[in-house]
């Protein structure tokens, strides 16, 4: 029997892995996947790393195929504009770089605080939350693999790559180090995977995690602001459109049914704790 403690007491009990079917085959394996335990600092470490490495050499093989990727750039701006009356990515983008001391802060946020974030609530689910953080580390993994359809299905120019349309290119224009997206270094990434946004998804996991888990309000309360700062970022900096973050907030919302589907259950069901098996 798996018996999940909270402190000195028992907070919840699991069947037996395998069930009253016996422990063979898909039951094993789903028994062994849906018990929290500690995960193994090492083996997560290497598992995150490896799965990053091969999204990125995915997302980039992936053909960028440009002229149809900048005609669906600007079919998608126009149907914001006609059909969703949405039309704020170029005002946003032309306003801020007239102001230099919020768009080059904004272009760092942009190069780095995709990552930096996400690996800090990534931590801090491992310290902190150990038996909730496998099912969320799932959420985040199905959402970045499912993210790889979208970028060879639908290529999509950014709007800073769609020309005559007036959007500046904030982070060569004010050559933002670190950039992937413009310069020598665009030759080392997939400029025509906007859609979906994984600086959107991404963000919105954290902000998830981090209002549902999170003790202090005003750390809550970033990780509110955090998705939205995000969503302005990205239209700022001319990398994505509106549409291209809800694409990455559906994915996102994928993710979190495909963990429920695996794990049998969501991940605020599970407990702060880990279990121990006896």
């Amino acid at each position: 029997m798996a018996v999940l403690y909270r402190g000195d007491s028992p907070a919840q009990e699991l069947p037996a892995p395998g069930g009253p079917l016996g422990p063979t085959g898909l039951r094993r394996v789903l028994a062994h996947i849906r018990t929290p335990r500690r995960p193994v600092f090492i083996a997560e470490v290497l598992l995150v790393g490896v799965t990053y490495w091969v999204y990125s050499m995915i997302r980039n093989a992936v053909p960028d195929h440009q002229a149809g990727a900048v005609e669906r750039g600007f079919e998608l701006w126009r149907f914001q504009q006609q059909n969703l009356n949405i039309d704020v990515e170029l005002w946003i983008n032309r306003t801020t770089h007239g102001i230099e001391w919020l768009v080059i802060p904004m272009n760092y946020f942009y190069v780095s605080m995709h990552f930096v974030v996400t690996a800090a609530v990534l931590v801090w689910l491992y310290w902190r939350h150990p038996g909730r953080y496998r099912a969320a580390r799932t959420v985040l993994a199905f959402t970045t693999c499912l993210a790889l359809f979208g970028y060879f299905l639908f290529p999509l120019a950014p709007p800073r790559l769609l020309p005559g349309a007036d959007f500046v290119d904030t982070l060569r224009v004010h050559e933002t180090w670190g950039s992937l997206t413009s310069g020598d270094m665009q030759e080392l990434s997939n400029q025509y995977a906007a859609m979906p946004s994984m600086h959107a998804g991404w963000s919105l996991w954290c902000g998830i995690f981090i209002v549902m888990f999170a003790r202090r309000r005003w750390i809550q309360a970033l990780g509110v602001l955090y998705p939205l700062a995000t969503l302005v970022v990205i239209m700022a900096t001319a990398n994505h459109f509106i549409l291209d973050a809800v694409g990455g907030w559906t994915t996102l919302g994928i993710g979190f049914l495909l963990q429920w589907m695996l794990y049998g259950r969501p991940v605020y069901a599970f407990t702060r704790e880990v279990a121990t098996v006896t």
